[in-house]
């Protein structure tokens, strides 16, 4: 990634696909991964150490950030460090990044992936509550997080900022509209972000569709499975399947890939 205002210098296509194919794409790094203890989340934190890649796992439950952190630093030998930590508090994160640079060093890798979509019975019965919450932690944490990680990124080498949006911020239903609209406003912030801080921040978005996460136990699967047909891909996808599309727009694959959104949803957005 280039980390001046100057014009990168042209490199070979195979060198280019050399730095894309290596074994350890995000060695040296640090990255941050909000609600990283659990679903999207947690494999996203375990394929970056994978990667080479130094992982602070956040969420607001102690202990799960320290068993996923310890677990981690086992199994691929990198450092890690685990957070207690509600996005939703804005007074919380800028003391958060300072703990995770304390235990890591500079953070290069920001994923804001915690996320609520909370279930009520109709849009007339959405209370204030509830509203603001789904606001707080789909939009508020992540703008303070790109705010403050971003700026601390670009006074140094640059840095990578993914945000873990959903196909509900372009399809949105009754059954879901706080929490499709606070995407959509996610979505809004990553355009935005990449212009604020480039070149040196990259800024993009995954649009995740149907995953069989924690959250899909409350699902009929029954009308899943009828929804699902309608689809390029027909089905939902495991949790795993986010990481190959995180790992391209955090590394060195996706140098000139900024502002950008990025379905994995296994073609509902391009279903009727």
């Amino acid at each position: 990634m280039s980390t001046s205002g100057e014009r990168p210098v042209a490199r070979s296509v195979s060198a280019a696909r050399a730095t894309a194919l290596t074994d350890l794409p995000l060695a040296g790094r640090t990255a941050l991964v909000t609600g990283g203890s659990r679903g999207l989340g947690r494999e996203i934190a375990i394929a970056f150490a994978a990667a080479g890649a130094d992982v602070a796992v956040v969420s607001r439950k102690k202990d799960s950030c320290e068993a996923l952190a310890e677990q981690i630093a086992a199994e691929t030998g990198r450092r890690t460090s685990a957070h207690a930590a509600h996005v939703g508090d804005w007074d919380r994160l800028g003391p958060l990044l300072d703990e995770v640079e304390d235990a890591l060093g500079p953070v290069d890798v920001l994923v804001n992936n915690a996320g609520i979509a909370p279930v009520y019975p109709s849009l007339d019965e959405v209370t204030e509550t509830l509203f603001d919450k789904v606001v707080a932690v789909n939009v508020k944490g992540p703008f303070r997080l790109m705010a403050a990680a971003g700026k601390r990124m670009a006074g140094r080498d640059g840095g990578v900022i993914l945000n873990i949006s959903s196909m509900a911020s372009q399809r949105p239903t009754a059954a879901d509209l706080p929490y499709a609209a606070a995407k959509a406003a996610l979505n809004t912030l990553t355009a935005g972000f990449a212009q604020a801080y480039g070149p040196r921040v990259r800024v993009n978005t995954i649009l995740a569709g149907p995953f069989f996460t924690d959250i899909s136990r409350d699902w009929d699967m029954a009308v899943f499975d009828e929804m699902a047909g309608d689809w390029p891909l027909g089905r939902g996808a495991d949790p795993s399947e986010i990481v190959g599309a995180a790992l391209y727009l955090c590394g060195p694959a996706s140098t000139f890939t900024t502002g950008s959104l990025l379905a994995v949803d296994g073609g509902r957005l391009a279903a009727p």
